[in-house]
């Protein structure tokens, strides 16, 4: 059995995918399996898969479902995954040469596994830069919230998960008439039991396409306030920092007044906290109403 699996949800990507198709087939350890979550697409895609299948030149398993969105894409991914590792390339990302050699390579260097969920990677534009900062070499391992609000590192970065672990975990719920839950809550949940291990390699080259989810996060934030409003709860309720529980009551203010959920203060753990974000939430969801009154 492989010891990874790179898994890849996708929809109406055919036009794109094919970038990171050739990226796997250059890379310099072939120890992974490339799963692609089709997520209801209406273009070539399962063609355009079938005919890469029938070339054999990596390992790749094909799975089409109705569409759910990104976390549904993440949702089945986890469940069909049978490898020791994971990590999500986007459909319009790819990996560098070495980049699987990378995670084999680190994750068989390391000794006791116990209480370790996984790393984190670099990601990088096509220039070369990456995104944010590197790891402190004194920083070995940590969480994704620390990271950001502990040691101020910015920049999106890589996780390359413990399959194992990723299914102790609840998938992400699947709202009716939605198509979007954030995806980093699940990590938030996974730090409050487990470190990740740090790694300053680039495992990504990432690209913020017109389509993407990266770009159009004001119409996401419209399109599925219940999404948000379920992450903003979990969040709230597990974050170790303050401003970040803050700005999160600000926002479940904002999509519960969307929402018009008047039992909002009841689902909260943090009620007190979210009386005082009233007024910003008040304020965010008439920015938010007014921004995409204004793309339409």
């Amino acid at each position: 059995m492989k010891t990874l699996t790179i898994f890849t949800p996708t929809y109406n990507r055919a036009y794109c995918l094919g970038q990171c198709y050739e990226s796997l087939k250059r890379q310099s350890n072939n120890d992974f399996v490339w799963l692609i979550i089709d997520d209801g697409s209406t273009d070539d895609t399962k063609n355009l898969v079938q005919s890469w299948i029938k070339e054999d030149a990596i390992s790749i398993q094909y799975h089409y479902q109705e569409n759910t969105g990104m976390h549904g894409g993440h949702n089945a991914a986890y469940r069909l995954i049978k490898t020791e590792l994971n990590v999500c390339i986007d459909s319009d990302d790819f990996m560098p040469d070495d980049a699987v050699n990378h995670i084999i390579s680190f994750w068989k260097s390391i000794g006791d596994k116990k209480g370790i969920a996984g790393f984190i990677g670099l990601d990088a534009y096509k220039n070369g830069e990456i995104i944010g900062n590197k790891f402190p070499k004194e920083l070995t391992e940590t969480t994704l919230e620390e990271i950001y609000y502990k040691y101020k590192i910015s920049g999106d970065k890589k996780m390359v998960l413990v399959s194992s672990i990723v299914k102790e975990y609840d998938p992400y719920p699947v709202f009716e008439g939605e198509r979007f839950v954030p995806l980093g809550i699940l990590y938030l949940l996974i730090g409050k039991e487990y470190k990740f291990l740090c790694l300053n390699k680039v495992l990504c080259i990432v690209e913020y396409m017109e389509d993407g989810s990266s770009r159009n996060i004001i119409k996401q934030y419209f399109r599925h306030p219940k999404g948000f409003q379920y992450a903003r709860l979990v969040t709230l309720k597990h974050s170790n920092y303050f401003k970040v529980k803050f700005k999160n009551a600000v926002h479940y203010v904002s999509h519960s007044i969307q929402l018009c959920d008047i039992n909002f203060l009841r689902k909260t753990s943090k009620p007190f906290l979210t009386i005082l974000a009233i007024p910003f939430g008040i304020l965010l969801y008439s920015y938010v109403l007014y921004i995409n009154k204004v793309k339409k």
